[in-house]
């Protein structure tokens, strides 16, 4: 699945090929939406959020489209009048200027008021979003050590998206390489120091991903695995999907867990579970 990175850059890309154009057509393949597209011809998008792994597409009338791409969903950028090879589900069309904004596969699409969006059951869960709300290393480590939070397992809570939201399980894995700390570590555990390391992680890694197309790797780190003839899905990570070649920093084997139900990759010397 898509995590915070990937649906931010799919969000700019949209938000570049729609943004400030009248719509020419709309479509919509469910039955509650459709009634809706007549009246968005001619209006503008104002632009294109994320809320995690969640995409709001804003109208100047006050109208939010919101999707989220769950397991298959996918956005494709087309000209309207050359339409995409693919043998995927249309769910929504939006067409400004000869251009279109076409998401395939994705069950979850609804339409809001703007006033309202924000009590989505889906949205009204999740924390902070890192990459829309311009998160802090300072603000992340507050939420850290929040009551609800600060006793829990990294290895699970960094998947909780109530902590902070556009987290998957890639990132996971590499925040927690690169903060040097075990998954079944707590922040109520951890020293002042360590707590640095983890809030900056989130945030920087985050960054990094959305910056770079998905890689977290560091570059130096990148060239050595990349000389080693390591596939991209390798290289492009510190850890993740790295099981059984060697650490970056010390040379250790990498290993593979599973934590809840998801898989996680660590160095079983840089992240010691031990304090």
């Amino acid at each position: 699945m898509p995590e915070g990175p990937e649906i931010r850059r799919a969000a700019d890309r949209i938000e570049r090929q729609l943004n400030g154009k009248p719509l020419e057509a709309v479509w919509f393949a469910f039955a509650e939406l459709s009634p809706h597209a007549e009246s968005l011809l001619g209006r503008h998008v104002e632009r294109v959020e994320t809320r995690g792994k969640a995409m709001l597409i804003r109208f100047d009338d006050g109208h939010v489209l919101y999707s989220h791409n769950q397991l298959y969903g996918v956005w494709k950028l087309h000209k309207a009048d050359a339409l995409p090879d693919t043998q995927r589900s249309l769910r929504v069309r939006l067409v400004a200027e000869g251009r279109a904004a076409s998401l395939y596969s994705a069950s979850d699409v609804s339409l809001w008021q703007a006033e309202d969006i924000d009590t989505h059951p889906f949205l009204a869960r999740l924390g902070p979003d890192l990459l829309s709300e311009g998160l802090t290393p300072t603000q992340v480590r507050e939420r850290l050590l929040l009551p609800r939070f600060r006793r829990r397992r990294l290895g699970g809570l960094l998947l909780d998206q109530g902590l902070v939201a556009g987290l998957g399980n890639y990132l996971r894995s590499e925040i927690l390489f690169f903060a040097e700390l075990h998954p079944n570590l707590t922040p109520a555990s951890l020293d002042a120091a360590q707590l640095e390391r983890l809030s900056h992680a989130i945030v920087s890694l985050t960054q990094r991903a959305y910056r770079q197309a998905g890689v977290t790797n560091d570059e130096t780190w990148v060239a050595q695995a990349q000389a080693a003839g390591e596939a991209r899905r390798q290289w492009r990570f510190a850890v993740f999907d790295r099981a059984g070649l060697a650490c970056h920093r010390c040379a250790s084997v990498i290993e593979r867990l599973m934590v809840g139900s998801r898989r996680l990759y660590l160095c079983p010397k840089c992240q010691s579970a031990t304090l």
